[in-house]
């Protein structure tokens, strides 16, 4: 029998290694281009992320590790004091609220622009994003990207543990290696993106290269119990196209399982995948499958789809647009009150507290 939505295993306690959860409901990473143009976070994010902190996890929004790794105007970044100081005032606004928070650490890699970074783009090989970039001044073409050097790999490897180090002293319990969604990590696993000859390039085994050398300074900067990585098998966003996913993330599990990191964030999970099947036998550690739900949120905000996957193996259950457009989401799905609808995609990226922060909760709305 099905589950009633008060007494589902989303709302029991768990644990993230040494980190209690109230819940395994996690707050997927949400792109919301809130940060001042020079990457620092202010007071209205720190209303939006508190809002939602009764999620057992709070994932919080891809933040760039060093200037060049850029993608869009208003991204947040973790390079600089500012922005240190800017993201303690959101984890001390959530922690004030009872909530928990890793963060994310992306590098956009090609996805990139001068006029948003001020630099040129890098990537693994020189092959432009085929499609145009948003800029302060209106879409523009993408450039063709610098091809990083061996030095540069090394830079940027740098460049990511320290970041994870600024992300414990602004306040987070953790961070996330983002290396999905076609940004630079997902680059250099992608075979249309990646034509190295070198050891980062090539068979499966050296590709996959860069990410666990990332996932390794980052465990070995704070400490492998604090660093999570999300991947997304098959992913065609930013002009991916992969030509071996069913070979290509094995071999990347299978060299991050003796890591020891906290989770593995799965993006687009299906139960019914003979991938997923694969990656949650090969994954030693905590799963959190972020459910594959279409482009209209069900009306159970992904709740069965959750539990699905919960049956499956999965230990959390991230879930992205439902927490952006209901701040108390866990109240709803535990209850069953109906969902606040995703109102004026367009909103989600042009600023202010429209289609952010106004989002009514259960009390206001009845």
């Amino acid at each position: 029998m099905a589950n009633t939505p008060h007494d589902s295993r989303l709302f029991d306690p768990t644990r993230l290694g040494p980190l209690p959860l109230p819940n395994r409901l996690a707050m997927a990473p949400l792109t919301r281009n809130r940060a001042g143009a020079d990457g620092v976070p202010g007071p209205l994010m720190a209303a939006y992320y508190a809002q939602r902190a009764s999620a057992g996890l709070i994932i919080a929004e891809g933040t760039t590790p060093n200037a060049v790794g850029q993608t869009y105007p208003n991204i947040p970044g973790i390079h600089t004091e500012a922005q240190v100081a800017g993201w303690r005032g959101v984890t001390e606004a959530v922690r004030r609220a009872g909530g928990r928070m890793f963060l994310q650490l992306q590098h956009g890699g090609r996805v990139g622009h001068p006029d948003n970074s001020g630099l040129t783009p890098v990537s693994p090989s020189p092959i432009p994003l085929p499609e145009t970039i948003h800029t302060p001044s209106g879409r523009q073409p993408a450039l063709v990207p610098r091809e990083m050097s061996t030095a540069d790999i090394r830079s940027t490897v740098a460049d990511f543990a320290t970041a994870a180090r600024n992300a414990v002293a602004a306040g987070f319990e953790g961070v996330e290696v983002h290396s999905a969604n076609g940004h630079l990590l997902h680059q250099f696993l992608s075979r249309n993106t990646n034509h190295r000859t070198d050891a980062y390039g090539g068979p499966a085994s050296h590709r996959v290269r860069f990410v666990v050398e990332v996932a390794h300074a980052v465990a070995e900067a704070i400490g492998p119990e604090r660093v999570g990585i999300r991947i997304s098998p098959g992913n065609t966003v930013n002009g991916i196209r992969e030509d071996d996913t069913e070979a290509l993330y094995p071999t990347l599990v299978q060299a991050l399982a003796d890591t020891g990191l906290a989770y593995l964030h799965l993006v687009f999970a299906d139960p019914d995948q003979p991938l997923f099947q694969e990656i949650r036998k090969l994954w030693p550690g905590t799963l959190i499958a972020n459910p594959a739900l279409g482009p209209v949120l069900p009306a159970d905000g992904g709740r069965r789809a959750g539990e699905r996957l919960l049956d499956a193996g999965a230990e959390l259950i991230a879930l992205g647009r439902a927490f952006l457009a209901n701040p108390d989401l866990l109240e709803r799905l535990r209850t069953g009150a109906p969902l606040n609808p995703v109102r004026d995609e367009y909103a989600m990226y042009t600023g202010g507290e429209t289609g952010y922060t106004d989002y009514p909760p259960l009390a206001a709305a009845a």
